[in-house]
């Protein structure tokens, strides 16, 4: 693996994946190749989290899973590795998508250029959550770091998705 070395997305990339119910991915866009530095046959049957930056806390994930699961979209900044080692960060969208008979087919995720700013928020709360989750058992972890972020949600005394608006709005 090389340096991390760190890839911004312009102002209008989109990244476009889609996944089996199990997290496989069943589509990935020309940009999200690029960007990642995957050719099509390495990404397609593959785990989404091939991609997975060791940075990113597993409490995130325990939340993105639960919001799924709930039937509800998803939304958060998520840090990406490269197949050289190099690392992105996106803001991302993630969708339930539902056959016409509404049994799930997968899911749809768009990802884009984050907030800088709120990316700097954000990575700081990541660091204490995998601190929290380096004090865990490995079956713990996760749920531990997940519940100290919803905590910090509390605190603000707003939603989630209120944050992240918020954060969504901060100055570059």
């Amino acid at each position: 693996m090389a340096s991390e070395v760190e890839i911004r997305l312009d102002e209008d990339d989109l990244i476009v994946s889609k996944t089996d119910p199990k997290g496989r991915i069943t589509y990935a866009n020309r940009r999200f190749m690029e960007i990642a530095g995957y050719s099509e046959p390495e990404l397609l049957g593959k785990p989404h989290n091939l991609i997975r930056h060791d940075d990113m806390p597993r409490g995130v994930f325990r939340f993105l899973w639960k919001t799924l699961h709930a039937g509800q979209e998803f939304f958060g900044y998520v840090k990406n590795r490269t197949a050289d080692g190099g690392y992105y960060w996106v803001f991302a969208n993630i969708t339930p998508d539902y056959m016409s008979d509404s049994s799930l087919a997968g899911y749809f995720s768009v990802r884009r250029r984050p907030n800088f700013a709120a990316v700097a928020q954000v990575s700081d709360w990541y660091r204490q959550m995998r601190a929290i989750e380096a004090q865990e058992t490995p079956s713990k972890a996760p749920e531990a770091s997940m519940q100290w972020l919803i905590a910090q949600v509390e605190q603000q005394g707003i939603s989630y998705m209120d944050l992240i608006n918020q954060l969504e709005e901060l100055p570059e």
